[in-house]
């Protein structure tokens, strides 16, 4: 049998749904913008809710393109890591 392990965090406990059977999730949707959810119900009964975002039609070819993509994440890797070829300032035309 696999055990599938996934970090969890407890936002809050003992919560009750009103009588519209709604439950309040703003604590846990505070870092979350304007996601959209997939809800789902496993075996066990937990509700588990996936966010989603929507992205242009036009920028949709980079997620299909794995090449594109994965140096797009180097790119962000070596930026996030102080790995930058160094300055373009040389090259600006202040004069437009």
């Amino acid at each position: 049998m696999r055990h599938e392990t996934t970090e969890r965090e407890l936002i809050a406990r003992d919560v009750r749904p009103d009588s519209r059977k709604r439950v309040t999730l703003g604590a846990a949707l505070k870092d979350l913008g304007d996601a959209s959810f997939n809800i789902y119900r496993d075996r066990q009964g937990r509700i588990i809710l996936e966010p989603q975002v929507s992205i242009p039609a036009a920028e949709a070819w980079l997620f299909r393109n794995k090449r594109a993509l994965e140096s797009v994440a180097r790119g962000l890797d070596q930026i996030e890591n102080a790995k930058v070829i160094g300055s373009f300032g040389k090259y600006a035309d202040d004069e437009t």
